[in-house]
């Protein structure tokens, strides 16, 4: 039997929490302190979306947005993001959520169309079997996602041709760019991204990513308190030797060593400064050569280290 505590001020003839009633309290105002948290998780990552987007101008009134979901946390937060900033926005913009049905195995089909309909969004899935041709043409233990993200990416654009879309939303976010960054440094020797908005190589699209201030870190978190029905990738989401695993693993080591350094590596992706580069097409190196140079009257050691202590 649980003891009964009687406080001080109340008469003794009324009834009192027990240890599990007490308990109970305690849990409801977890409970509480954890939706507080939430709300403040969710106003900064819908506050980081919507400067995101007034950034870079990616949504304009009237705009049909394809919204691609894949069915992981990334997509499930941009499109959760995109459906309450539209609600507040002051200009109207159409959201469909578009997913591409690989046809890979064991692929649950029902997920999405009852998720979507539950929220009453409008949502198209394309099916079209990339899976097997991937399957086909890549060697065994080689990297699918180059080909698989190829193929799932003409497919999508084909679909928006098609349907009048005049926005393509992606769920890329701030990792992903600064993995992009590294991967092409690396493996490809080229200073290039992932670009917050961008327009298709064909000329016909405009693709915006509306998380590229978000940190995976609060995307992962939000969609567990928002519980979304995550679909795993069974296709490459076994690859462990990925070179984006290995950059994103990097990045973590890093960031637990100096935190923050994440954060300043895409700073400085939006603050480049040409003329300290080396890229001729980037920036007129040729037009300084017939600069005049005066000579210093007096360029000793000696005088210089004067004129800096003036």
């Amino acid at each position: 039997m649980f003891r009964r505590v009687r406080p001080r001020a109340r008469n003794l003839t009324e009834p009192i929490l027990t240890v599990s009633e007490a308990h109970s309290v305690e849990v409801s105002f977890a409970q509480k302190k954890t939706s507080k948290n939430f709300k403040r998780l969710s106003a900064e990552l819908r506050g980081k979306a919507g400067r995101a987007i007034a950034d870079y101008n990616m949504i304009e009134a009237g705009d049909k947005i394809m919204v691609c979901l894949s069915g992981g946390k990334d997509s499930y937060t941009l499109l959760d993001l995109l459906l309450s900033l539209q609600r507040r926005a002051p200009i109207s913009f159409e959201l469909v959520a578009v997913n591409l049905d690989q046809k890979q195995p064991d692929f649950p089909q029902y997920v999405l169309p009852e998720y979507l309909r539950a929220l009453d969004v409008a949502f198209h899935i394309i099916e079209q079997d990339t899976y097997s041709v991937v399957k086909r043409v890549v060697p065994e233990g080689k990297t699918m996602c180059g080909l698989c993200s190829r193929l799932r990416r003409g497919s999508l654009y084909t679909y928006a041709a098609q349907h009048g879309f005049t926005k393509i939303a992606l769920g890329h976010h701030r990792d992903d760019i600064v993995e992009t960054f590294f991967l092409n440094l690396f493996h490809g020797g080229r200073l290039k991204a992932m670009p917050p908005k961008l327009r298709s190589d064909d000329g016909r699209h405009i693709v915006i990513r509306p998380l590229s201030y978000c940190d995976e870190r609060d995307i992962t978190r939000y969609a567990a308190a928002r519980e979304f029905p995550i679909i795993p990738c069974n296709l490459c989401g076994s690859q462990t030797h990925l070179q984006r695993q290995a950059i994103k693993e990097m990045l973590a080591a890093w960031e637990r060593q100096w935190p923050g350094r994440t954060e300043t590596i895409f700073r400085a992706l939006s603050h480049v400064d040409a003329s300290q580069l080396a890229d001729p097409n980037l920036f007129d190196f040729a037009a300084l050569a017939g600069a005049a140079v005066e000579p210093a009257p007096d360029a000793s050691l000696e005088s210089l280290y004067t004129q800096s202590r003036q």
